[in-house]
């Protein structure tokens, strides 16, 4: 059985394109692969949900309802989801939701009553795969081009990307520090095969 119940995606830069302080539906454009993995998730049963920081509230770069109309188009286009946990505060306001605290991850457990070891949380930043490990639940970075080296080297689990992140949660959770990204290897077997 299957350890993890609830996989919660950080929404920029995992789900959709990161696109600062956005106001506008009109801009949220999945990333690829992202529906592809919501779908096994969800075909294997387990519960998905979305965690975010958006500051940009707090500066008045963004309405409540400019938030809520982009979170309502990702999840008419990669949803539903079972809860959407957001950190709406500035870096200095001292929150406790703001990763790298673990409020957000502790807040989404309570939600849909799932004890955080049975969580994972898979990241584009090390702040939130850093909350997810506070929190005691399974953290899996996904590092881009701007991690930095730090980050990679403090993350309990990595993978190169969501796909593989997913692939490795379904076959018994994260149980190595860097997941495989299976793709080369599956095209080089199909290619011995044409011999």
């Amino acid at each position: 059985m299957n350890p993890v119940r609830l996989v919660l995606l950080d929404r920029d830069g995992t789900l959709v394109e990161d696109v600062p302080d956005n106001a506008d539906p009109d801009r949220v454009r999945p990333l690829p692969g992202a529906r592809e993995a919501l779908a096994l998730l969800r075909a294997h049963g387990l519960r998905t949900g979305v965690v975010t920081r958006q500051p940009g509230v707090a500066r008045g770069l963004l309405s409540q309802a400019d938030l809520r109309r982009v979170d309502e188009r990702i999840d008419d286009l990669l949803g539903p989801f079972d809860v959407w946990a957001v950190c709406r505060h500035a870096p200095d306001d001292g929150c406790h939701c703001r990763a790298p605290r673990p409020g957000l991850v502790l807040w989404a457990a309570g939600r849909v009553c799932t004890p955080p070891e049975r969580i994972a949380v898979i990241a584009a930043t090390g702040d939130t795969a850093e909350a997810a490990h506070r929190a005691g639940a399974h953290g899996i970075l996904l590092p881009t081009p701007g991690t930095r080296t730090e980050e990679t080297a403090a993350a309990d689990h990595m993978a190169p990307d969501l796909l593989t992140a997913v692939r490795g949660l379904l076959t018994g959770g994260p149980r190595q520090r860097v997941l495989a990204d299976e793709r080369a290897i599956a095209t080089a077997f199909r290619s011995t095969e044409r011999h």
